[in-house]
């Protein structure tokens, strides 16, 4: 068993991701191995310093992982191939819009509020000069790709076969953005690919992300890893974890002196710290 910990170096690391690891340790403690990834590919976000401190978090929490490092900023020309091959089966088109034209459009008489992307770009005529003079994103076309596929796909997690409700659910997720090579669900399928992943541990607010991934290994012909999705770690008023809201940082608490071994056994038995606990996302 194989599974993975991958990691945005958009700040330092907090209690949620020490959680999250411990989830993929427990789940190989019988016999597996465990990878490293960084998440880089948001250059306005992303900083080397980040990066130091997350290999100094794992240090001090006694964690190393099996086989050599990936970083995703190094993975750019295998994101290309992929994307190339989708556009060459047609499954790809160029999206233009902002966040406010999307949401000006479900906020319209007819707009469907339920939809992750309203497909305004969808069916625009193929246009080379204006994809060279206008940012872009490239959407996969969801009912193409079921077309091909066979329908919805299935996924195997800890509570036994997930299907999805419905394709309009999928969406026409974005898997180039205007201002990176590969979007998370591009880059995740084929880097857990190369990884050797077998078992996806992430949290449970990220089983959204699920169906689509299956997806993509589909089109892609990539192996179909398991998955188990664990819950979140939230403060005592509910909230949880996050770096923009300058959540208490394994930094921070490795300078007060926490043993981070110890910490660490502590979260593989889902014992927290005073004043944290688990929930469901909502």
């Amino acid at each position: 068993m194989i599974t993975r910990f991958a990691p945005s170096p958009t700040g330092h690391l907090h209690l949620g991701h020490a959680y999250s690891l411990a989830r993929g340790l427990k789940a190989i403690a019988w016999g597996g191995e465990i990878r490293l990834r960084i998440d880089d590919l948001d250059a306005t976000r992303c900083r080397p310093e980040y990066v130091t401190a997350l290999h100094e978090d794992m240090d001090w929490l006694g964690v190393s992982f099996d086989g050599p490092v990936m970083v995703e900023s190094e993975r750019v020309a295998a994101y290309d191939e992929a994307l190339e091959g989708l556009r060459r089966r047609g499954l790809l088109y160029p999206c233009f819009c902002t966040r406010k034209d999307i949401e000006a459009a479900l906020a319209a008489p007819h707009g469907d509020p339920g939809a992750y992307y309203p497909g305004t770009c969808r069916d625009l005529p193929d246009d080379p000069a204006r994809r060279e003079a206008e940012p872009h994103s490239w959407r996969l076309d969801h009912e193409k790709a079921l077309a091909l596929t066979g329908g919805l796909p299935s996924w195997q997690d800890h509570e036994g076969t997930m299907h999805f409700a419905q394709p309009a659910d999928l969406g026409d997720a974005i898997l180039a953005r205007k201002d990176a090579p590969a979007a998370y669900h591009l880059a995740c399928v084929l880097d857990d690919a190369a990884q050797g992943v077998t078992l996806v541990t992430r949290s449970a607010d990220l089983a959204g992300s699920t169906p689509i991934q299956r997806l993509l290994q589909q089109l892609l012909g990539l192996p179909e890893p398991r998955y188990l999705h664990h819950r979140i770690v939230v403060n005592g008023d509910g909230k949880r974890l996050a770096k923009r809201d300058q959540a208490p940082t394994l930094r921070q608490m490795r300078a007060d002196g926490v043993d981070g071994p110890a910490l660490l056994d502590a979260l593989m038995d889902e014992r927290l710290p005073l004043g944290y606990r688990l929930a469901d996302p909502t």
